[in-house]
C-alpha cells in the first residue's frame, strides 16, 4: 500500500478545519497531518511536518494565503498547494496561481470532488479553469515555450498531466534517457525548478491546456 497523502489545513475558521478534518480522515488514501489558522503559522507547519499537500485558504486575517504561498516558495518547500476559496471570480484567484499554487477549488465543492482535487495535484496536474488559464496567458508578456521544440512541447504536455518520465517513454515511443534529457532542456528553456513549474508556466501561457 502506497503511504497516505499528507495534508496541511491553514484556514482561519476551526469549523471549516474540522470539517476539512473529519471527511478527509475517512479517506484511505489521505491522512491530515496538521491544522493552521493563517499565513504564518501555515508556512511554519508546512516546514515542520513536511505535508504533500497544503490545502490554503485565500483571505486570512493578519498573513493570508499569498503570504502563505510566498514563504513557501521562498524556502523552497516542495509541498503543492491547492487552494480553497470563496472568490468566484476567476480574477480573484490569479494572484494565487502566480504565486506558485498548483490549483484551487471553490468552499462549495462537493466533498469526493475535494479529495479527488487533492489526489490530483499530489500527482502533479494543474487544476485551473479554462478561464483562469486564459487570463494568465493574456498576462504573459513574452509566451514561454516559444523556444521549445516540437518533441519538447510533447514531453511538457505529458508533464502537465503529471506522468512519470517512464510514462512519458511509454506513451511517446521513446527511451527514459531521452525523455530525462527533453526534461532537463525544458526546464532550462523555461526557467524554472522543477516539472510542477514547468507544468504551470506552460498553463499560464496557454502552452498546454489547464
Amino acid at each position: 500500500m502506497p503511504e497516505p497523502i499528507r495534508v496541511l489545513l491553514v484556514d482561519d475558521h476551526p469549523v471549516v478545519r474540522q470539517g476539512l478534518r473529519t471527511f478527509l480522515d475517512l479517506q484511505g488514501d489521505i491522512t491530515v497531518v496538521g491544522e493552521a489558522a493563517d499565513g504564518s503559522a501555515g508556512v511554519a507547519a508546512a516546514e515542520e511536518l513536511r505535508p504533500d499537500v497544503v490545502l490554503l485558504d485565500l483571505r486570512m486575517p493578519g498573513s493570508d494565503g499569498l503570504d502563505a504561498l510566498h514563504g513557501l516558495r521562498e524556502r523552497g518547500n516542495p509541498a503543492r498547494v491547492l487552494v480553497i476559496t470563496s472568490f468566484t471570480e476567476p480574477a480573484a484567484v490569479l494572484p494565487a496561481v502566480r504565486a506558485g499554487a498548483s490549483g484551487y477549488v471553490y468552499k462549495d465543492v462537493d466533498p469526493p470532488a475535494l479529495a479527488a482535487a487533492i489526489r490530483s495535484v499530489h500527482a502533479g496536474h494543474v487544476l485551473l479553469h479554462p478561464d483562469v488559464a486564459r487570463l494568465l496567458a493574456a498576462g504573459e508578456a513574452q509566451p514561454a515555450g516559444t523556444a521549445l521544440t516540437a518533441r519538447e512541447r510533447e514531453v511538457l504536455a505529458e508533464v502537465a498531466r503529471g506522468r512519470s518520465n517512464r510514462e512519458i517513454a511509454r506513451a511517446l515511443s521513446l527511451s527514459e534517457k531521452t525523455v530525462k534529457t527533453h526534461v532537463s532542456a525544458i526546464l532550462s528553456k523555461l526557467g524554472v525548478q522543477d516539472r510542477t513549474q514547468a507544468a504551470l508556466a506552460a498553463v499560464r501561457t496557454g502552452l498546454v491546456a489547464g
